[in-house]
């Protein structure tokens, strides 16, 4: 029984933690690439209609902090020693294919939060070292 509440513990984190990186998206990623391709007025109307992306824009530090603690904390519950499967077949297969799935979603997550991070923190400074 502890080890069906240690896997949908597991399982919820992972979950969590691609809507913690998504975040890093909406925030960030999604309003430089369109202002770089030329739609500013998309931005404001998304920043108008969704008055939050102003203020986790602001605080987007701690947005890729958390999301990145989110993504180091389901990266070791999904990878750390001593993880094993029931033995009862049913149970087992269930497992495995669980875990197939939250190492796709942690996976997404993760390349997710380095679209953000490389949109947020990397793309002006190299557009600027270029001289674009």
């Amino acid at each position: 029984m502890a080890e069906q509440v240690s896997k949908i513990k597991d399982s919820s984190i992972t979950i969590f933690t691609l809507f913690t990186t998504t975040g890093t998206l909406v925030c960030c990623a999604i309003p430089i690439i369109f202002v770089t391709l030329g739609l500013g007025a998309t931005v404001a109307a998304m920043t108008s209609a969704f008055p939050f992306l102003i203020v986790l824009s602001q605080h987007k530090i701690w947005v890729f902090l958390f999301s990145g603690l989110m993504l180091a904390i389901s990266g070791w519950l999904m990878y750390r020693p001593g993880r094993s499967c029931p033995t009862d077949p049913a149970l087992g297969q269930a497992c495995g294919t669980a875990h197939k799935w939250n190492k796709r979603i942690y996976w997404s997550s993760v390349v997710i939060w380095f679209i953000g991070f490389t949109a947020a923190y990397l793309l002006l400074p190299l557009r600027m070292w270029l001289d674009i």
